[in-house]
This record gives C-alpha cells, sequence and structure tokens, in this order.
C-alpha cells in the first residue's frame, strides 16, 4: 500500500504542515488506522476511500485519536488526487462523518478548501491561560478550541507554552493569534491532548480565527501566517458559514507500506 507524505499550506519540502495520505477500498478497522497513524507520528494521518473520480469518503487520525475536522491532510488528500488520480472535474468532494461534504478545489496554483466556520463565544481571560501561555491574553473566545488572543506578534511567535497546563483547558486544541505587520494575522495550534503538541500549520483552526480577525478588521478576506519553526500561508475568505481555505502543497515522499 502506498503511502503519500505532503507538505501542505507550503510550495516547498521541509515547510508548511506534513501528512500522510492513504487510500483503501473501504475503511479498515479504527485499531488499523490509529497503529497507522502512530506509526507514521505526523499531526495527522488520512485515510481515503474513493466513491468516484471527483468524490472520496475520508477520515482523519492523529498519533492521540481521530478527529472531526482536518484542513492540511483534507488539502493534502486533494493534491494527491490531482496529482496522481485525476479526475475530470477542477473539484474533489470529500464526504465526512463528523464535517459533512468538503471540497478541494483548484484555483490557479492553489488549491481551495470549503470549511465550515466555528461560532467563537468570548469567555473570561484567567490567570490560568496566562501562567499557562507564559503571557496574558487580551481575549479568549472558545469554539471546538481554545482561541487566546495575544498583545503582540512577537509574543505568538516566541511563544514557550507549558503543555501538560494546556491538557486542563477545554476545547481540543490551544490556539494564539495576534494581529501581524506583514499579514493579517499571526497564529499558532498547540494539541497536546491528541498528542500533537503543535501543529505545525492548521487548516480547521482557521475556521476559528479567519471569523474572529474578519470581524476585527472588516473584512472578509484574511491573509494569516502560521509562524511555528515550520511556518505557512493560509489565504483566507469568510463566506457567510463557510471559510474557503487556500494554500499550496508539496510532495515530500511515496512509500510503499507493508502491512
Amino acid at each position: 500500500m502506498k503511502t503519500f507524505i505532503v507538505d501542505a499550506f507550503t510550495n516547498e519540502v521541509f515547510k508548511g504542515n506534513p501528512a500522510a495520505v492513504t487510500f483503501w477500498d473501504e475503511f479498515p478497522e479504527d485499531k488499523l488506522m490509529q497503529n497507522i497513524a502512530m506509526e507514521n507520528n505526523l499531526s495527522e494521518t488520512a485515510f481515503a476511500v474513493k466513491l468516484s473520480d471527483d468524490h472520496y469518503n475520508l477520515r482523519w487520525f492523529t498519533p492521540g485519536g481521530e478527529v472531526d475536522l482536518c484542513g492540511h491532510a483534507t488539502l493534502a488528500t486533494g493534491f494527491v488526487v490531482f496529482k496522481f488520480f485525476p479526475p475530470k472535474t477542477n473539484k474533489v468532494t470529500f464526504t465526512t462523518v463528523k464535517s459533512g461534504d468538503l471540497t478541494v478545489e483548484k484555483k490557479d496554483n492553489l488549491l481551495q478548501m470549503n470549511f465550515p466556520v466555528y461560532t467563537n463565544k468570548q469567555i473570561e481571560v484567567t490567570d490560568a491561560m496566562e501562567d499557562a501561555l507564559g503571557v496574558r491574553p487580551i481575549e479568549a473566545y472558545m469554539a471546538r478550541d481554545l482561541l487566546c488572543v495575544l498583545p503582540t506578534e512577537q509574543d505568538v511567535e516566541t511563544l514557550h507554552p507549558d503543555l501538560e497546563k494546556l491538557k486542563q483547558f477545554d476545547g481540543l486544541l490551544t490556539n494564539v493569534t495576534a494581529k501581524s505587520d506583514k499579514f493579517d494575522c499571526s497564529s499558532r495550534s498547540f494539541g497536546p491532548k491528541t498528542n500533537v503538541p503543535e501543529d505545525p500549520v492548521c487548516g480547521s483552526a482557521h475556521c476559528q480565527i479567519v471569523p474572529y480577525w474578519a470581524e476585527k478588521l472588516g473584512k472578509n478576506n484574511i491573509l494569516a501566517y502560521q509562524s511555528s519553526h515550520r511556518s505557512g500561508i493560509l489565504h483566507c475568505e469568510l463566506d457567510g458559514g463557510r471559510v474557503k481555505l487556500s494554500g499550496e502543497a508539496a510532495l515530500y515522499s511515496v512509500n510503499e507500506v507493508n502491512i
């Protein structure tokens, strides 16, 4: 069985967010998918089942378990489909159990995904947040994930959070963000609950980050930068109850897996 390793939200290898992509006639047992994700030891492994040339079922597993939505692994799967199994159209639909139908569409040199918006609920900034992050957020919001807005872009870039303390917070991930000078916003995403200390470039996090900055900046098109050590750029558009996330991808490897 082939496994494709793709760096998403970048046009060069060793940048962006690496994801493993696998294709199956039908989904294997959950235990096997979990073991494969643990063995790959990337933030996500995508499992795709072909329904037609432009339609697949899709699931995602981290080393710590299955997740309900993953942007970079969806982008990576779309990239592999277009490169190795090209459909007759410029759009591929991925049907998921927990997030409905998602699409990846070719837009010139970018691949554009269409994801659901997360509804942010503002919550109190606490001393525990400051203790875990090492800097006091100026605002905090809860959706699927916890979003902490930090005072400066430098605070985001130099952050060294206490991952064990982050596990005590509600939400699957802890996302931090601040206004950026070069981009509209800068962010980082931490997922110790999923055995992913830091997700280098997190698409699903921007289902929460983009609505926040669209409201704050008064515009629907957001150029977002994920300032992890690998870094990545996301071209984002808020479109009603959906977020369009666009980026590039680069193929790192194609491997034969023996199971």
